[in-house]
Formats: C-alpha cells, structure tokens, sequence
C-alpha cells in the first residue's frame, strides 16, 4: 500500500428509524478495501478522523459517523438503546458498502469500546473481513431494550470480571462464528476492561482466520495521551497494511 495523495471529506446524513445519524465519508483517490469505523460511548466520529484519514492516504475508502445520541446526530442519548445502535451500524456499513469502487469482500470494521462491541455484533449481520478492537466492551445480553446509559454499572461491571462461555453471550457468540482476521488492543491501565473480558473475547474466536492481540504500556481506557495515541495508531495502520498486502497477494 501507498500513498496515494489527498483525502475528500464528505459529510453525510444517514437516517435511521426517522432519525438523523451524521458521518463523514473519507475517500483516497483510488477508492479499494472500505473500513467502517465505530466510536464508543460517550465518544464521537472526532475519535476516529485522525485515524481514517492515515488509512484513507493508504488508499483505503474509511467512514466514520457519530452514534445516534452523540455530537452531531439525532436522539435523546438517555434514551438510545443497544439495538439503536446496532441500526446505526448496520445503516453506516451499508452506507460504505454502496460506495463506488470498494470490494464487498474487503470491507474491515473499526470498534473503540462500546463501538468494539457493536462491530463485534455487526459481523453476524454482514460480511466483514478485518476486524479491529480497541479496548472491547461486553455487556449481558440481559435489557437489550433498556437505554445503554440506564444499563445497572455495577451489574455490567461484575458480568465483564466473570464473562460466560461464548454460547451464552451474543457478542462472544458472533466472534466464534467469525472466520476473518481479528486484531485486539488492550490498555494496560484499563479501568473499564478489565483482562478477563479481553481474554474472554480472545478465546472466542475459534475459528478466525488470524489474531493479534497487543497492549499498550501505560495507557488508560480513554487513552487521552498523545505518546499513547502514536501508539495505537501506529499498530492499527501496520496491521492493516499487512492484512491488505496479503489479501491482494491471494487474488
């Protein structure tokens, strides 16, 4: 992968369930592999720009959008729900999938947090072939309806120190099913996730194609400092060069 010049920034409304949901489409000149990319809670699209745009000049097609409830887009954040933000998922892969150019069979998904497990959720619902976690979340299958910001902390907190088997959990359950390639970052300071929920998400993917898992030293979950973005950065765009590399050497 190379160079491939400047990046176009397109902003976008996607509307889902009469609701608007704001993204921005960033687009090399030479449109191949598309990455959706999902913010966490409490997040927004800005997390990610810096990151699509790297790839972007890679030659890849990147999406980013803000969750329903969050920055830019409709809805009440009290209010949204686990499966309205699946919808939105949903909405903003087959909005990158319609694009001109990308290969429906090189499209790799993004996830920070609570966006790792929405992405995780996703590929039971649509081809995906690279999927990229940073600090993965998981939550009880239990209130699927009940607003994510009402979810019990304490509840969610204590299923993340003791996660079940994959065929307990719908997360861990699609990730047992997904035969593409995996990457996982953990922060070695996670306040949030704690390691038995990465070593959970780990052990699912039976049946992936390949997996990485790395952990930045010294990092938190947020991961606000910039030594520690680098970081990240750097992993995320070196694993995808490798993976595309590849694909293309398998064509």
């Amino acid at each position: 992968m190379s160079e491939l010049g400047e990046v176009e920034e397109d902003p976008v409304a996607l509307a889902v369930d009469r609701q608007r949901v704001a993204g921005t489409l960033l687009r090399p000149e030479v449109p191949v592999p598309g990455f959706l990319f999902v913010h966490g809670w409490g997040g927004d699209q800005e997390d990610d720009l810096g990151d699509a745009e790297e790839l972007a000049r890679l030659g890849c097609v990147c999406f980013t959008f803000d969750l329903r409830g969050h920055a830019e887009s409709d809805a009440d954040k009290e209010r949204v729900t686990r499966q309205d933000g699946l919808d939105d998922v949903i909405a903003a892969y087959d909005y990158l999938a319609a694009q001109p150019g990308i290969d429906p069979t090189a499209i790799g998904v993004i996830g920070t947090s609570y966006g790792g497990y929405l992405a995780m959720l996703l590929t039971r619902e649509r081809p995906v072939r690279w999927l990229a976690m940073r600090v993965p979340a998981l939550y009880p299958d239990a209130d699927w309806d009940v607003p994510k910001a009402k979810l019990d902390k304490a509840a969610v907190r204590a299923y993340r120190e003791h996660p079940p088997a994959p065929e307990q959990d719908r997360a861990l359950s699609a990730c047992a099913d997904f035969p593409g390639d995996v990457l996982v970052v953990a922060s070695e300071r996670d306040d949030r996730i704690p390691p038995a929920a990465i070593a959970a998400i780990q052990a699912a993917f039976r049946r992936a194609n390949s997996f990485s898992h790395r952990v930045i030293q010294g990092a938190t979950h947020a991961m606000r400092e910039e030594r520690h973005q680098r970081a990240y950065r750097r992993l995320l765009v070196g694993w995808i060069e490798d993976m595309v590399r590849a694909s293309r050497l398998t064509v």
